[in-house]
């Protein structure tokens, strides 16, 4: 197959724990051709979405890890797929991108994930189209809502809707001098929406990372512990990552989600869950395949693509 990758900069991935780094190996692995892009590549020219692609080879050394080829516009719909796997913030350009290649998909691309599921599921949103499985949540930019909600709740977390990685997530109590500030800070001055979640104490047990491929769920869970001292457990965060057997609630998330979210076209997802609760539902560049292959048996970058060979077949 001819894979083409929508990236951010190649010089910017850490191959030692890059998902998209370790797709790539196991596709290459398999003998499939690999091409990357970044989204400033995507055109429409001529009716026609293409891209300014890049054949790729990897040479499985981590810092030293790839040879890119010359250049050359290559319709997407030329390609078997095409993974979107550029990192978030959720701006204006990744929007234009998603639109890019919906027409792509028209013109008979096949995308992953599906352009309009990008756009439909905002990662931290779309935990409110599965209520029985999220804590007390409030959205909304008006901080005299968000001051009523801390009182109700007594500690609860604050974030932004379009960042990752932790960027931007405050814990905040009923007592915190710093609170009217920290609203201030996150709305814009009640310009911007944000979320607001009654703070869940399991998360120094970890934020688990479940894996979704096609539907279904990877048998290993990455629990992104907090380092001391800190709430949030992402990885980019300095949160430790420790593979786990997927706990009888994690199964019953998984089996809930994973049907709706393959119907819409969500091929790879990582849901967030802390304790017993669903916390986000992560679409646009799920990881944390590399630390579950390094720490069981299991091979996430290969059920990917054995998933995705039987999609494309």
């Amino acid at each position: 197959m001819k894979l083409a990758l929508v990236l951010d900069p190649l010089d910017s991935l850490k191959a030692y724990k890059d998902t998209s780094v370790a797709i790539m190996a196991e596709a290459q692995a398999r003998g499939h051709a690999l091409y990357a892009l970044l989204q400033e590549d995507l055109a429409l020219k001529g009716g026609r979405v293409a891209g300014e692609s890049r054949p790729l080879a990897l040479t499985g050394d981590d810092h030293d890890w790839h040879r890119a080829g010359a250049a050359a516009e290559t319709p997407l719909d030329a390609f078997d797929a095409v993974l979107m796997r550029k990192d978030p913030p959720f701006d204006s350009e990744y929007l234009y991108s998603t639109l890019l290649l919906e027409l792509a998909e028209a013109q008979g691309a096949n995308v992953f994930n599906r352009p309009a599921a990008l756009r439909d599921f905002n990662e931290k949103l779309a935990i409110a189209k599965f209520p029985s499985f999220t804590a007390p949540t409030l959205v909304t930019r008006k901080p005299e809502l968000i001051r009523e909600f801390l009182a109700e709740q007594g500690d609860i977390i604050l974030k932004p809707l379009d960042a990752m990685g932790g960027s931007g997530v405050f814990r905040v109590r009923r007592d915190d001098p710093n609170l009217n500030v920290i609203i201030e800070t996150l709305t814009r001055l009640g310009t911007r929406t944000i979320m607001a979640q009654r703070y869940i104490p399991e998360i120094a047990a970890g934020d688990k990372r479940i894996l979704l491929i096609d539907g279904e769920p990877v048998p290993y869970a990455l629990a992104r512990i907090p380092k001391e001292g800190e709430t949030r457990g992402n990885l980019a965060a300095g949160g430790k990552g420790v593979a786990q057997p997927l706990s009888e609630r994690d199964r019953e998330i998984a089996a809930a989600l994973g049907p709706a979210l393959r119907e819409k076209g969500l091929f790879f997802v990582g849901l967030d869950v802390i304790g017993h609760w669903l916390t986000e539902i992560n679409v646009t560049s799920p990881t944390g395949m590399v630390e579950i292959a390094a720490q069981t048996d299991c091979r996430p970058a290969a059920l990917f693509m054995d998933a995705l060979e039987r999609r494309c077949a």
